[in-house]
């Protein structure tokens, strides 16, 4: 089982990998908000991520669930908070979730195409990229738009404008409109 614990701000998320935790039933019963997607299946890997706001000792947020494809393919569950809209995004496998974390609740429920690799702030907009997609969101989770990829493939922000090589062929957009129906996607 793989741990992890960051804080950022006034949050701190903590997580488990392959394991549900030994506390999960204490957690669950004191989390404000339990999010479960099937966590106690067999199949997939397990995620267990918890978010505490304040000093608080237990989690507002508790998100559980199994995730495939998981890392023995080469993805690697991840999470990216916002501090100052108080918003978590979260990939596993291909599964994509974004939690309002200063009124706990789940904004929205995504697909990341084929599988989940990261998430990277870039000045307002996160992007998310996965083995065949790369898409945006806000600060407060507002998707921005989304586009086909292919690998190998791989992308630069500069200047609020994303530089996209998909197997050679570069195109260049504005990273808050996106790509046009005629460009990279």
């Amino acid at each position: 089982m793989a741990t992890f614990r960051v804080g950022s701000g006034e949050y701190t998320v903590s997580g488990t990998v392959g394991e549900v935790p030994t506390i999960y039933a204490a957690l669950i019963e004191r989390a404000t908000l339990h999010d479960d997607f099937g966590v106690r299946a067999t199949d997939g890997t397990a995620l267990v991520i918890s978010v505490e706001r304040g000093s608080k000792q237990w989690p507002d947020v508790l998100i559980s669930q199994r995730f495939d494809p998981g890392p023995e393919a080469g993805f690697h569950p991840g999470v990216f908070l916002v501090p100052e809209t108080g918003l978590l995004f979260v990939g596993a496998g291909t599964r994509l979730l974004a939690y309002d974390l200063k009124n706990p609740r789940r904004l929205w429920e995504d697909d990341a195409d084929t599988g989940f690799w990261g998430w990277k702030r870039h000045g307002d907009v996160v992007v998310m990229s996965a083995e065949l997609e790369l898409a945006a969101w806000t600060l407060e989770g507002r998707k921005l738009w989304s586009t086909f990829v292919e690998p190998p493939w791989e992308y630069e922000v500069r200047d609020a404008r994303v530089h996209l090589d998909v197997m050679g062929t570069k195109s260049v957009f504005d990273l808050g409109k996106g790509p046009s129906s005629k460009g990279a996607g």
